[in-house]
C-alpha cells in the first residue's frame, strides 16, 4: 500500500511542479526509463512466479539504471554514443518483452 500511495504522490507532484531535466542529462533518460521498465517488468514476472524478493528488485532497478546510463555515457565518451544507446535498447527491449510473455502465459494460460 505505501507504495502506491508514493506512485501517488509522486505523479501529483510531477503535475504540479513539472519538473524538467537539465540538458546534459537528456540522452540518458529515455535508457533509464528502458532500464527502469525492464526492473519492473521482471518483479512483476518474479511476483506471479512466487519468487518476488523487495530487496533483489531494488538493487535490480537501481543497477540495470546504473548500468544503462554508464553504457550511454561511455558510448558518448568514445563518439559512439547513438550505437551502444540503440544496444542498450535492444537488449533491454528482448528481456521486457521476454517478461511480458511469461506474464502472459502465467496470467492467461496461453
Amino acid at each position: 500500500m505505501i507504495a502506491v500511495i508514493g506512485l501517488v504522490v509522486g505523479v501529483v507532484a510531477g503535475l504540479i511542479f513539472h519538473p524538467s531535466v537539465p540538458a546534459e542529462l537528456t540522452p540518458y533518460l529515455p535508457i533509464a526509463v528502458v532500464a527502469a521498465l525492464d526492473a519492473l517488468s521482471g518483479a512483476l514476472r518474479a511476483l506471479l512466479d512466487g519468487q518476488f524478493d523487495d530487496k533483489v528488485f531494488v538493487v535490480s532497478f537501481l543497477s540495470n539504471v546504473l548500468v544503462a546510463a554508464f553504457i550511454v555515457f561511455l558510448g558518448d565518451q568514445l563518439g559512439v554514443g547513438s550505437q551502444l544507446s540503440t544496444a542498450v535498447v535492444v537488449v533491454l527491449g528482448i528481456r521486457i518483452f521476454s517478461n511480458a510473455a511469461a506474464i502472459r502465459r502465467r496470467l492467461f494460460k496461453a
